[in-house]
């Protein structure tokens, strides 16, 4: 009778344990179901505020950036304005900003006011995406809006530049500043002139000065296409060029908390993007845009300032330096993100070491203090735990990066010691070979622009091939412009170490190559 009881008692026990069990499948998958794509329908999320900011550029950066911050002022402010990205280049039609009606999802963690802080937010400052090469007529409507005041752009440090293959005719021309100078001619002509209707600009790329270099690149397309004087006279006067500096760590999608995000928010989010709490933006403008732009209203990190070359200096050199320093020596030690590759302790000894020895003699402008603190936040910063940085996505048009974030410093180095420093040297060694596109049977997807690709396909297929030898390859690349920015090969015993360098990744691998050079 007990045992009976006893049976009896275990398959009442499994029989409610599987009804459980199946309750909890069928709202698993009811949920599942609830979670949609996100777009203005599903998430009831209409457009309600004009077009006021015109953007060059969708990608990650931008958009856990600037329009973060413009939903910020959105939510918090009277700033009243929506964004309309415009595709820079002919490839891509940004498919997916396009089904989620420019609505996204921005993850950020970090350390905030001395805490550990998670921010997930909605991001709807998006309106309106236009590809200029199918949507000409559309991107130039963009210039007949009197309310469209700014104009933001990170086309990367390649993209304002000069080409005179760009013709007026051209619906679009290929440079990013061309299609800029017919848009604003569209705009001066369209409102005859009003001097009211000029834009502020706000150009996010990585090079010095970079709004005096989009206002001298578009002065340059003006003159080029012979277009009127009081055009000219009209860009120069009322329109405001601002160079700025920005400043944060955007790792893209987080495959790895996407599910856990997706329930949270419940959503389906193919653009979601995650980054450090961590931002900056440093703008050299005067009173009238800091007063069209209310950040002081705001708890964001933005200043407004009258000198930009000393904040760009240190923050282009250790940052972003240390980032373009560190891609090619951890992929090719096998590692595949920041935060891998900073818990190796070879590695990361490595970029500790360009930053504190390398790259900090060369900054004469702050005190050691205030470097040593801004280098320990840049380290602290790289081994944020839920940051998925990916190194193939950083390395990115990574020649034109070196010059504009290692040049610099090495030159600087050289000159205040009398010979180049190591270890940016290796650096630039593991990059070279990084652009071969293959290390150990695995194909690098390695992205830039397709002059400086075809060199190199060239370059070490006659390497392969044996017509010429590694020493050859690293004096070709060393004395192309394109490539490094100036001749590398006057610097004394260069060539020869790259070279070394080179041959021993190949064959002792990247650590015990980093473990022999001295600190």
């Amino acid at each position: 009778m007990a045992i009976t009881t006893l049976f009896r008692g275990r398959e009442e026990f499994l029989y409610k344990y599987y009804l459980r069990s199946k309750q909890s499948i069928v709202k698993m998958a009811t949920k599942e179901k609830t979670i949609q794509l996100l777009d203005r329908h599903t998430a009831q999320k209409p457009v309600i505020h004009p077009i006021r900011v015109m953007q060059f550029g969708g990608g990650n950066f931008l958009r856990a950036f600037c329009d973060w911050m413009f939903d910020v002022l959105n939510k918090t402010t009277a700033f009243n304005g929506s964004v309309a990205v415009v595709k820079p280049t002919e490839t891509g039609d940004y498919t997916a900003l396009r089904e989620q009606n420019g609505l996204f999802t921005v993850a950020l963690d970090g350390i905030k006011n001395g805490k550990t802080v998670s921010e997930v937010t909605l991001v709807e400052s998006i309106s309106t995406i236009i590809q200029p090469y199918t949507e000409w007529d559309k991107y130039l409507a963009l210039a007949e809006l009197a309310e469209l005041r700014f104009i933001v752009s990170n086309t990367t440090e390649a993209g304002i530049q000069f080409s005179e293959n760009d013709k007026i005719t051209d619906c679009p021309p290929k440079e990013f500043p061309a299609k800029l100078t017919l848009w604003l001619y569209h705009r001066y002509s369209y409102f005859n002139g009003d001097k009211d209707k000029g834009c502020i600009l706000l150009p996010c790329e990585l090079i010095e000065d970079n709004g005096e270099a989009l206002k001298e690149t578009v002065i340059q397309y003006a003159k080029h296409w012979q277009l009127k004087q009081e055009f000219i006279d009209w860009i120069l006067d009322c329109n405001h060029f601002c160079s700025t500096l920005v400043d944060r760590i955007v790792s893209g999608y987080p495959t790895d908390r996407a599910p856990f995000l997706e329930e949270k928010t419940g959503f389906k989010d193919k653009l979601l993007v995650a980054g450090e709490e961590y931002h900056s933006w440093v703008i050299k403008a005067n009173a009238l845009v800091q007063k069209e732009l209310p950040f002081s209203k705001t708890d964001l990190n933005v200043q407004f300032v009258d000198n930009l070359h000393d904040y760009r200096e240190m923050k282009v050199r250790i940052l972003n330096g240390a980032h373009t320093s560190l891609v090619p020596v951890g992929y090719l030690a096998g590692l595949r993100t920041v935060k891998e590759s900073m818990d190796n302790e070879v590695v990361s000894n490595h970029i500790f070491q360009i930053l504190a020895t390398e790259i900090k003699p060369t900054l004469t402008k702050f005190s050691s203090n205030e470097i040593d603190a801004f280098i320990d936040a840049v380290v602290d910063r790289f081994k944020n735990p839920t940051l998925q940085h990916f190194l193939i996505a950083i390395s990115l048009n990574s020649t034109s990066k070196f010059q504009s974030r290692l040049l610099p410093a090495f030159k600087d180095y050289n000159q205040l010691h009398g010979s180049f420093p190591k270890r940016i040297a290796f650096s630039l060694a593991s990059l070279i070979r990084f652009y071969k596109g293959s290390f150990n049977g695995e194909v690098i997807a390695v992205t830039d622009d397709k002059l400086v690709l075809n060199f190199f396909e060239n370059q070490w297929k006659m390497v392969d091939n044996k017509s010429q030898s590694v020493t050859d390859l690293v004096a070709h690349t060393l004395a192309n412009k394109t490539i490094v920015g100036e001749d590398l090969t006057k610097y004394k015993g260069l060539v020869d170490f790259i070279a070394k360098s080179i041959t021993a990744i190949d064959e002792y691998g990247v650590e015990e190559c980093l473990r022999k050079i001295e600190n």
